[in-house]
């Protein structure tokens, strides 16, 4: 039985003074607020998230009790429950349509690491809570198999609505598809383009993807026709830039990052993330050697006014959890805390791209 003396508009009112910290309005005019319930002495509510990733939800759960505390009660007893609906800003589309984000994880030069970064990026996002999916788009050099240790695994096909449809390869939780499934893992793939790119449309339209919180599409190097395919087919929510320090990866990272801002693509870069940043010995974890140059990555962010999510250090373990197909961000090592706080990062720049920028549409690229 309720305390007669507070009511659940008092409780709302006290909740209208926090702010959401990256949207900049408060938690009840977003709608984050819900089933508000009054005890002797208590009071319980949940707090729906944008991500279950979200970096703020201890600083957000602070500030609700405070607020409370505040303006309501000092000996109120406040439980919070936090869930999240991740939000979304594609257009319902037919391909797709249950997909919240997609996100292209792109480089400019091979080497980078980019096919662990997707695959770490994409087992953080898993641990924390999401519905998580990855296409392999590098159709004549595939890696996520091998990162996954799912190289001898074959995708079913089943009858979904009278069509046939591909059933992605689950693995730790994580739905996947990829041309290393589907050709004998010594035969090269040497398509042309427009085979490699109708490759790519049936991950898309022929796979059964279901209900996805974040779909990462791990590119092939460059900004091929993969790339115009993909901006092509689907609404991408953003992309995430992957380099190495070095000036030689950052001048090919520039180009990456800029074809998605060419004004007739207009894909929002959610940010950078610099792989190999230094050089860590795990057993010495407090030196840092950088052997590949420093900052290279900050700087470029900086430069083009876009997010560093991430300074991945260059650690044995992660070779070794690669090779093992166990990505390393599943095991409890610096290079975990790293791609944990990268995928948080970019949860939260998804939220407030959501938030923030016009929804978006397939892009109608004229040639």
């Amino acid at each position: 039985m309720g305390d007669l003396k507070i009511k659940k508009e008092d409780i709302i009112r006290a909740l209208s003074t926090v702010q959401e910290p990256d949207l900049k309005k408060d938690l009840v005019t977003l709608n984050m607020i819900k089933d508000i319930e009054l005890g002797i002495g208590e009071v319980r509510f949940t707090v729906v998230l944008t991500t279950p990733a979200c970096p703020l939800k201890e600083r957000i759960r602070r500030e609700c009790v405070e607020a409370i505390h505040e303006h309501v009660d000092e000996n109120l007893s406040v439980v919070i429950d936090m869930t999240a609906d991740v939000t979304s800003s594609r257009m319902g589309t037919a391909l797709l349509p249950n997909v919240k984000n997609i996100i292209a994880i792109a480089s400019g030069k091979g080497g980078v690491g980019k096919s662990t970064v997707t695959a770490n990026l994409a087992m953080a996002l898993k641990l924390s809570g999401a519905k998580v999916g990855i296409i392999d788009a590098d159709i004549s050099g595939p890696s996520i198999p091998v990162m996954f240790g799912a190289e001898d695994m074959q995708p079913l096909v089943s009858q979904i609505n009278g069509k046939n449809m591909i059933q992605p390869i689950m693995q730790y939780g994580i739905k996947m598809i990829s041309m290393g499934f589907l050709a004998p893992q010594d035969n090269p793939v040497p398509w042309r383009g427009p085979m490699a790119t109708q490759a790519l449309r049936q991950f898309f339209s022929d796979t059964h993807w279901g209900e996805l919180d974040y779909l990462l599409i791990d590119l092939p190097p460059g900004t091929s026709d993969i790339h115009l395919s993909l901006v092509q087919l689907v609404p991408v929510t953003g992309a995430v830039i992957v380099t190495t320090p070095q000036k030689v990866a950052l001048a090919d990272a520039t180009k990456g990052l800029m074809f998605f801002r060419q004004p007739q693509i207009n894909v929002p870069v959610l940010g950078v993330i610099e792989n190999m940043a230094y050089f860590t010995p795990e057993e010495l974890p407090d030196n840092k050697y950088y052997i590949f140059g420093k900052d290279g990555g900050k700087n470029l962010a900086i430069k083009y006014e876009t997010a560093l999510l991430g300074e991945i250090p260059l650690v044995q373990s992660i070779r070794e959890a690669g090779d093992a197909g166990k990505p390393a961000v599943m095991n409890d090592s610096i290079i975990a805390t790293a791609f944990k706080q990268s995928a948080e990062l970019l949860a939260q720049q998804v939220a407030i791209r959501n938030a923030t920028k016009e929804k978006t549409t397939p892009v109608q690229v004229k040639v």
